[in-house]
């Protein structure tokens, strides 16, 4: 089936036309590691795996990337402040960077390209644009002149008519619609400041410089798709185009450009002094499950607002319940015998299903999220066909092969979705359960040191029944937990 995205650079939806299907080029903008990332983040990256888990499922081959920012203003000021060096600062913030991907089943890229591991293709990059006549030189720094790039602000829409000639802009970041020569290469201002010793001068690159870097580095050319944070469309995406464009103007420097839409804390914007800024561990702390937050993040469309808030983890918690209740129902039948997931192809699974309503059931929800990962018309299909396999089940009218193949459609939605479960539930043991196994481990011991070793097997035969594993160690004790 094929995608369609909205495109923001043209303002509207585009049928998906990568150069190469095999491989398919996408760059995203990461985390800047100077801090825990923030829910708004972390829909970001959730929005990105969508992405890759959609075009994924369709057959595409994907070659992609999410860099790492280990260099900028803010990381700068907290090395000098906190006298350590950058590397000191910015090694445990990506580790917990990648410790939130892993806990909320974000699937791993192909290149998670460093900042401070691409300066020479910075530098390369600079000298291309100096060749072009787009960069000046002011008191050691180096910077690009937008007004000298014809298609500066056709990305983001933004007006430069009224811009003033030469004004410049230092600052790795900066306001909506402050538009300025924005730097390119910033010279060292003091000793203790991170810098880099290049034929530029002693100094460090201009955050908008940085992914123009990296993606020319990662795959020598433009990409298929760029995503990001509606936050970065402009300054820092206008300028990426404009440096990459600049540098290569006989290349289109993204085909396609996909940004996420804001994240809202019940309906404002996330701030600390609000008391509404959370992390992903800030939630985790407050009990609430991973799944919870995966689904509640990914239901909305992305270029919707999502209005968070722990009410809404609560009714994400009651929906994937009702999910996984429908799917365990399915596998009950089956006595959870079935191709695991990690063995299913799940390119060919359409090929495996013959009854009609699933084949149809698979077909809307995968209509949905072809149609610019529109998540919520897909879930809204996958709600509907839950209510008529339950009708059905309690009908008896599922048969045959009808159970595998329902089993097979739950393979598909989960391989977007990310939050099912295939295995069997194991139910928590009660106090009165725990005691009595307590009693028969008890009982087993002595029956071995009295060498009655007929009720012995007798007593791990019992509990083997009921799901419980023995384990006798070395120092003469007995072991036990639920594996079934």
């Amino acid at each position: 089936m094929s995608f369609q995205f909205y495109n923001s650079k043209s303002g509207k939806k585009e049928p998906f036309l990568p150069k190469d299907p095999n491989r398919v080029k996408i760059y995203s903008c990461g985390p800047t590691v100077y801090n825990f990332a923030h829910l708004g983040n972390i829909r970001s990256f959730l929005f990105v795996d969508i992405l890759r888990r959609a075009l994924l499922s369709e057959g595409y081959v994907l070659d992609q990337s999410m860099n790492i920012t280990d260099i900028d203003d803010k990381i700068i000021n907290a090395s000098i402040e906190k006298k350590l060096s950058v590397e000191e600062i910015t090694a445990p913030w990506t580790k917990s960077f990648f410790e939130d991907l892993e806990s909320l089943n974000i699937q791993k890229l192909e290149h998670y390209p460093k900042a401070t591991e691409s300066i020479e293709d910075m530098v390369d990059l600079v000298h291309r644009l100096q060749n072009n006549g787009l960069v000046y030189e002011k008191d050691g720094s180096l910077y690009y002149s937008i007004q000298k790039f014809k298609g500066y602000g056709e990305l983001s829409k933004i007006d430069v008519a009224g811009m003033k000639s030469g004004v410049r802009n230092d600052a790795d970041e900066y306001e909506k619609d402050d538009v300025r020569d924005f730097v390119l290469w910033k010279n060292q201002k003091s000793d203790g400041e991170k810098s880099w010793d290049t034929d530029l001068g002693k100094g460090r690159p201009g955050w908008h410089l940085e992914c123009s870097a990296m993606i020319r580095k990662v795959y020598g050319s433009g990409v298929d798709i760029h995503t990001g944070g509606i936050d970065l469309l402009f300054p820092h995406h206008e300028n990426e185009h404009a440096q990459s464009q600049g540098a290569y103007p006989e290349e289109e420097f993204v085909t396609t450009w996909l940004h996420c839409e804001h994240l809202l804390v019940e309906g404002e914007k996330m701030s600390k002094s609000k008391g509404n800024f959370f992390t992903l561990r800030d939630i985790l702390e407050k009990g609430y499950d991973k799944k919870q937050i995966r689904y509640l993040l990914i239901s909305s469309h992305y270029r919707s607002k999502l209005n968070f808030s722990l009410a809404k983890l609560e009714e994400a918690k009651q929906t994937l319940e009702r999910i996984q209740t429908t799917l365990f129902r399915v596998l009950e039948v089956l006595d959870y015998v079935y191709e695991k997931p990690a063995a299913v192809n799940i390119q060919t699974l359409k090929t495996k299903i013959e009854n009609q309503k699933i084949v149809q059931a698979l077909n809307e929800f995968e209509t949905g999220f072809c149609d610019d990962l529109n998540l919520p018309k897909s879930l809204g299909s996958m709600f509907e066909f839950i209510k008529e396999i339950n009708q059905s089940y309690d009908k008896n009218l599922w048969t045959g092969n009808d159970h595998l193949e329902l089993v097979y459609y739950f393979l598909f939605v989960d391989s977007l979705l990310g939050v099912l479960s295939f295995e069997k539930e194991m139910q928590a043991l009660s106090s009165e359960e725990e005691n009595e196994i307590n009693r028969l481990v008890e009982e087993r011991g002595l029956a071995k040191k009295n060498k009655n070793f007929a009720r012995a097997d007798e007593i791990r035969n019992i509990l083997s029944s009921r799901g419980i594993q023995l384990l006798d160690t070395k120092e003469g004790i007995t072991q036990w937990k639920k594996v079934q």
